[in-house]
């Protein structure tokens, strides 16, 4: 395996997700300085949110750091970014409906959800099993040996395990952000720019998880290409 390779390919894994989320970034303090006609804060927009779904078990707490927001399944809790949670801008609105959508799928059994959950497990095995099997690589043991294949292949299993997550993972973020738009239009929440914003928004932040996905598949696939030269 060359080591030099593998950087390439991690550099331009990096460089693609460091693009994706520096146009995230901007777009998001850009929609946070734009309040909504609503007025309401990304903690209120949640609990409407929740509360026309009938979801009075799900908790809403301010968490810390930036875009750091999520939806916790295990303990039915929606954590939102200071600048989520008190902010009432289209930023605001739009991140916290979406990660409202993400209880909504939970509430609902969404399938892509559900199997997210189920591969985590794996997920977490493979990212400890992976620095094990790339040092072992690195120290040169034999591209053509048997061994050196065997090397190889866990590779290409181990990534292959990252990247069915990532790319089970895209279903769940369009379908909450889908969920999200649909809620935020229909209960007047944001209207026209707004929402254009909105979606806007929502659309980049999906797009770091496209770029995540793409940057497994090339992981992947490098891993696979060496494997397949080791047998020649």
């Amino acid at each position: 395996m060359g080591y030099m390779g593998y950087m390439i390919i991690t550099a331009i894994a990096a460089g693609i997700g460091g693009l994706v989320g520096k146009v995230l970034k901007s777009r998001i303090e850009k929609y946070s300085q734009i309040p909504t006609s609503s007025g309401l804060s990304g903690a209120e927009v949640a609990k409407q949110m929740l509360d026309h779904y009938g979801l009075h078990d799900v908790r809403i707490v301010e968490g810390q750091g930036y875009l750091s927001d999520h939806y916790n399944p295990g303990t039915k809790t929606i954590s939102l970014s200071p600048i989520i949670y008190r902010g009432n801008s289209i930023a605001s609105a739009a991140v916290a409906a979406h990660e409202c959508g993400h209880a909504v799928q939970h509430a609902e059994s969404y399938a892509f959800l559900q199997m997210r959950s189920k591969i985590v497990p794996m997920v977490q095995l493979s990212a400890k099993a992976q620095q094990f099997v790339l040092m072992g690589a690195f120290m040169g043991m034999g591209a053509g040996s048997a061994l050196g294949g065997t090397i190889m292949l866990a590779c290409v299993i181990l990534f292959g395990v990252t990247a069915l997550f990532s790319f089970v993972t895209l279903p769940v973020e369009f379908d909450a952000s889908n969920r999200a738009l649909a809620w935020l239009d229909d209960a007047g929440i944001t209207h026209g720019e707004e929402y254009d914003g909105a979606k806007d928004a929502l659309k980049w932040a999906a797009m770091t998880y496209v770029a995540a996905a793409l940057s497994a598949l090339i992981m992947v696939l490098y891993f696979l290409m060496q494997y397949m030269g080791s047998r020649d």
